[in-house]
This record gives structure tokens, C-alpha cells and sequence, in this order.
């Protein structure tokens, strides 16, 4: 079965980048530019959200807090990506799954999706993500 990616940022170059990327490793990938795309998430619900916290006008943290708080999304993984220096913590404390620091390279990328899209794996990697975020957590 097609796995389903939404990734959101409000980059277009990276979001066609991310977009060919995904759809040669076999992934549906649907884009948006903004949050609002996260209004209209109903029955057909994506596999996997990759999003930027760092969006123009909105806040991806908020954004990832808001789909963990709702019935019908909160299983969803969540991967917040940003050059932002403290993604660990700002990723531990919005509920998401985990962080993808940009620059990143595709195969981080493809690793990182496949791990939280692949059943056996995805629940094999989770305590071990929240170990390390919680590490950090701690740290800063």
C-alpha cells in the first residue's frame, strides 16, 4: 500500500525538491505552503506529516500541537524540520515524533520518513527518540 506524506513549508523550492524525492522512493506526497491545509485533513488522512516550524505567518510547533490535541490526527507522525538550534527540545515539547535539522541531506530524509512509516520499525524507534529528546530536553 502507498504510504501518505503532506509535507508543509512555505518554501516552494524545497517543497518540489522534497516532492520528487518522495514520489521516487514511491510515496503519494500532497504540498502545502501554509497551515491551512491542516483545516481540510479529513477521511483520506496522510501517513506521515513532515513540517517546517518556521512558517510564514504560522508556527509549526503550534501547528503539530494542535493535530496531537485532535482524536482523528494525533496518531499521525510528525516531523518538524528547521534550522533552528534548538529543534530537539522545541520537537519534544510540541508532541512531534522527532526533528530534521536543514540542511538536510535526502537520504536522511527517506531514512527518517521510512522509519515512522514502516510499522515494525516505527515501534521499535520510539522509545529510543524519546530517550534522546528527553536527554536534550534536560540539557538545554
Amino acid at each position: 500500500m502507498t504510504k501518505k506524506i503532506l509535507v508543509v513549508d512555505d518554501d516552494e523550492e524545497i517543497l518540489e525538491a522534497i516532492q520528487i524525492a518522495l514520489e521516487m522512493e514511491g510515496y503519494a506526497v500532497k504540498t502545502s505552503v501554509n497551515g491551512d491545509c491542516f483545516q481540510h485533513l479529513n477521511g483520506d488522512l496522510p501517513d506521515l506529516i513532515l513540517l517546517d516550524i518556521l512558517l510564514t505567518g504560522e508556527d509549526g510547533r503550534d501547528l503539530c500541537q494542535q493535530l496531537k490535541r485532535r482524536e482523528d490526527t494525533r496518531h499521525i507522525p510528525v516531523i518538524l524540520c528547521s534550522a533552528h538550534f534548538s529543534g530537539d527540545l522545541i520537537t519534544y515539547l510540541s508532541g512531534a515524533s522527532t526533528f530534521l535539522p536543514k540542511p538536510f541531506e535526502v537520504d536522511e530524509l527517506l531514512t527518517t520518513i521510512a522509519r515512522y512509516t514502516t510499522p515494525a520499525q516505527a515501534f521499535a524507534s520510539a522509545p529510543a527518540d524519546t530517550a534522546a529528546l528527553s536527554e536534550t530536553a534536560r540539557e538545554e
